[in-house]
């Protein structure tokens, strides 16, 4: 659900900023296709690790 969100999200700008003739918050290249690439496949990895990391860690019982 997070990767369709940002691909909507990332549409949407790459959208507003060709209709208002905005600058492109990247760089025009493969380079800085390859930037935006890196950061999300970063940001996929830590979320996978982080979520596996809870899911593993024992829970602390609440009652006394």
């Amino acid at each position: 659900m997070k990767v369709a969100i940002s691909l909507v999200i990332g549409l949407g700008i790459g959208f507003g900023c060709r209709v208002f003739d905005i600058p492109v918050p990247s760089p025009p290249s493969i380079v800085g296709v390859l930037l935006i690439l890196s950061i999300t496949a970063g940001y996929l990895a830590a979320d996978r690790m982080l979520a596996t990391r809870a899911a593993d860690a024992p829970r602390a019982s609440t009652r006394r």
